[in-house]
């Protein structure tokens, strides 16, 4: 008999066939090392024969029992070989390097985030493939054996491919150490295109903290009986009818009506309050699908679809559009309105309902995951608030730098004039990337995880989940940045030593977008098999 593979099984078989591939040398090298402890487990706990009375016949329940038994014991011998283990249920080989990997926040890579009140995010998984190269290994600084390759010559061909012969720089960082292991104009500012958001990341969860929330309200003006929906800059608030654990437009609309109606109000003037935000809604590149005009208030991001990432079509005035699509809920419960104006809410407006954001992280690591370009210039004006600023790209690109400057980060030639990286006039050094990096790494800085947690992971998630698919997948987690002429990547490896290291790769003046972007991916492949120093 033929049995269809069932199509979950189908959709994820090229995925499951590179897991194995990169996993199957690893762990052939574990079983051959195991081999001769379980030996003598399988030998402590064979059962010899038993002699039972021809008279009783012995069960198939009676067989299974022994037989479960059996490996029951041979698995607790598994185990504690496989240790030791401390008492939190974790191999102590490993305590040292998971310090590396706490985070406050789960990720998000393409699922939702969590509503408030909810119970905050669990732990997000690190690499996908990391932990099975270095298991065992502990986050120290030894160096490579002698005679191993030195990195600089692994990674110099590579990146002198005529690929990238416009001109480049990289940087290499043991995060564990803080040591450069690699430079190459390491401290020259190119333009970084959508690596950006690693510093608008860091600004924003450094300013306002990890879980922060985002609020949009209505609000009631007690002497016009106006109804004022009143933005509150999330980036990620919603009308689809699954939500997701993102803020809902259709639950604020169900939770003001009910608010209204114990009133008695039946028909309301509507308005719409987006005076959180100040100076041009519209970045320096113009209209571009991969951006709508920046507002207080929008839902779904003004996409023209039902899309949640990626370039499309935008609306013209999300405020506007996410206000009309306000009435209409309102209208499904009950409620009439007047069409929305542009106002502002009074001090003395009474505040009816309102739904919030998930925690900054959840929103850190949508933006990285997806490189949302929507989500980093909100970010930018909320670091921007936190820090006396106005609420503008000026504003925010200000914001950024004086966050980072009071982490201690190196910003000579840094500068910033959004928070997306849509502007060509962006310029980051590698040093500067990577140490953004090593920095949200630091276990003193707990509240930074979701930069790496954020990261897209090679050949599964976000913009990287279609690369890397016969390279190492599962291995590298990096920010991509693209614009026409530049190609840019920066993110973290585990190489086969077990060290955790940040890397940055800048590329101007490329010629072939897609010869340059193969070229950074065999980079990091390489890093990432390297083990060397």
């Amino acid at each position: 008999m033929v049995v269809p593979e069932l199509r979950p099984w189908q959709a994820a078989k090229p995925q499951v066939a590179r897991i194995l591939n990169a996993v199957r040398p690893r762990l052939a090298g574990a079983v051959t090392a195991a081999r001769p402890r379980i030996a003598r487990l399988a030998k402590a706990v064979r059962v010899g024969p038993v002699h039972l009375p021809r008279s009783r016949t012995v069960r198939t329940w009676q067989y299974t029992a022994g037989a479960a038994t059996a490996g029951l014991a041979l698995a607790v011998g598994v185990v504690t070989v496989a240790g030791p283990w401390d008492a939190n249920g974790q191999r102590t080989a490993e305590r040292d390097r998971a310090a590396a990997f706490e985070r406050s926040g789960g990720a998000d890579h393409g699922g939702a985030g969590t509503a408030a009140g909810a119970a905050l995010p669990a732990p997000s998984a690190g690499p996908v493939l990391a932990g099975l190269g270095g298991a065992t290994a502990t986050m120290d600084t030894k160096k490579a054996a002698p005679g191993g390759k030195a990195l600089s010559d692994v990674l110099r061909p590579l990146l002198d491919s005529p690929a990238l012969a416009g001109g480049h720089a990289a940087a290499v960082v043991d995060v564990t150490t803080g040591e450069r292991l690699y430079g190459s104009a390491a401290g020259k500012a190119l333009t970084p295109a959508s690596t950006t958001k690693i510093a608008t990341a860091v600004a924003a969860l450094s300013a306002l903290g990890p879980d922060h929330r985002l609020t949009t309200r209505t609000a009631l003006e007690p002497d016009t009986r106006e109804l004022v929906l009143v933005g509150g800059g999330d980036p990620t608030l919603t009308a689809h009818t699954r939500p997701g654990g993102w803020a809902s437009l259709r639950a604020l609309a169900t939770d003001t009506a009910r608010a209204l109606g114990e009133r008695g109000i039946r028909e309301i003037t509507l308005s719409y309050d987006t005076t959180l935000y100040t100076g041009p809604a519209l970045h320096p590149i113009g209209v571009n699908e991969n951006l709508a005009p920046v507002s207080a208030l929008a839902v779904d991001e003004g996409r023209t679809d039902d899309s949640a990432s990626g370039p499309v079509t935008r609306v013209s005035d999300p405020a506007a559009q996410a206000a009309a699509t306000f009435a209409r809920l309102l209208k499904d419960a009950g409620i009439t309105t007047t069409p929305p104006g542009p106002s502002r809410a009074s001090t003395r407006a009474e505040t009816l309902a309102t739904v919030t954001s998930p925690p900054l992280s959840a929103l850190v690591e949508r933006m990285l995951t997806n490189s949302d370009n929507d989500i980093a210039e909100a970010l930018a004006r909320h670091t921007a608030l936190a820090g006396g600023e106005s609420a503008s790209f000026e504003g925010g690109a200000r914001a950024i730098a004086t966050q980072l400057r009071k982490l201690g980060m190196p910003l000579s030639g840094a500068s910033f004039h959004d928070g997306s990286g849509l502007d060509r006039d962006d310029r980051l050094t590698a040093d500067l990337l990577t140490g953004l990096l090593a920095k949200a790494a630091d276990p003193a800085r707990p509240g930074l995880r979701p930069v790496l947690t954020g990261l897209p992971v090679a050949g599964f998630t976000g913009t990287l989940s279609s690369r890397y698919t016969d390279g190492a997948a599962g291995v590298v987690r990096a920010k991509t940045g693209t614009l026409t002429g530049v190609n840019t990547l920066a993110g973290t490896v585990v190489d086969t030593d077990g060290h955790l290291l940040a890397f940055a790769f800048l590329a101007s003046n490329t010629t072939d977008g897609p010869q340059a972007q193969s070229a950074l991916d065999r980079t990091a492949t390489a890093l990432a098999g390297c083990g060397c120093r």
